[in-house]
């Protein structure tokens, strides 16, 4: 990760208004009006939290920065859909351009959701990129600044992480063609490989080892790799108490790089251990 701002789209104003956060309120008027332009970047999708750029992921913090100063400047308002009735800082986001949702989806202001995005009953938070073909099933949750990728199905229940401080901490990151489980967890700014499989119920945080089962060989922290099928395990580790098993993340297949998901072939492969998706 890298300070890239001289490359943010966010107007350098944002970076001043930081310096004398403490001092801000919803009546600065002139502060509010420049970081309500630049969270409507964010909205529109004109910029983003963070990127992939040579396989890492770069942080832009004064996005970070304007999503943070959102609540210094905006102040307690009500509003009304429907029946429901909410009181916040941070409004419901009302651009969908291509979009469907589905009543019961919650996506706030300053969260990007591409054409084609599907949002079943479920809540996108502020900062949150999601691509063009994603699906976000029913009670799933995109955390603030989670950047979701392109054609990727977020599964039933499924929970992916949001962070906003400090400014460079790194957001989830859930790449192209991924499929994340039923109830799996991904947080921590933990990242998920283009074209992965997780099972249901994994949970993968950025501390958690990467596990693969043909080889005993640990991939590394808190990444699952490119195409591959994963799901949540254990492994046994020796304590002056006894023996216990640590939660780890188990790769079981590799699939071939631009693979499409085969439904049946991947659940015959998670049934094999047990899992499924």
């Amino acid at each position: 990760m890298s300070d890239v701002s001289t490359l943010s789209p966010m107007p350098a104003v944002i970076d001043a208004l930081w310096e004398r956060r403490a001092e801000l309120s919803p009546l600065d008027a002139e502060a509010r009006n420049a970081v309500v332009a630049a969270v409507d970047l964010l909205d529109r999708g004109k910029a983003r939290v963070a990127r992939l750029s040579g396989g890492e992921v770069v942080v832009d913090e004064r996005a970070k920065r304007a999503i943070l100063l959102s609540f210094k400047v905006l102040g307690m308002a009500r509003s009304q859909v429907g029946d429901f009735q909410h009181h916040d800082r941070v409004p419901l986001k009302n651009t969908f351009d291509g979009v469907r949702v589905v009543p019961g989806a919650i996506a706030r202001w300053g969260s990007y959701l591409a054409p084609g995005v599907v949002l079943m009953p479920s809540f996108t938070n502020i900062g949150a990129h999601v691509d063009a073909g994603t699906m976000v099933d029913t009670w799933a949750t995109v955390g603030s600044c989670a950047q979701i990728g392109r054609d990727v199905h977020l599964s039933g229940g499924a929970g992916i992480g949001g962070v906003l401080e400090p400014p460079s901490a790194v957001p989830v990151v859930v790449e192209d063609e991924a499929l994340i489980g039923s109830r799996a967890m991904i947080v921590e700014g933990a990242r998920v490989g283009r074209g992965a499989v997780v099972g249901a119920g994994t949970i993968l945080s950025a501390s958690m080892p990467v596990v693969d089962v043909r080889t005993g060989e640990e991939l590394g922290r808190g990444r699952i790799p490119d195409w591959c099928v994963a799901v949540g395990g254990t492994r046994q580790k020796e304590f002056p108490g006894g023996t216990f098993g640590l939660p780890c993340v188990l790769v079981l297949r590799r699939l071939e790089p631009g693979q499409r998901h085969d439904k049946a072939a991947l659940n015959e492969v998670l049934r094999e251990h047990g899992v499924n998706t």
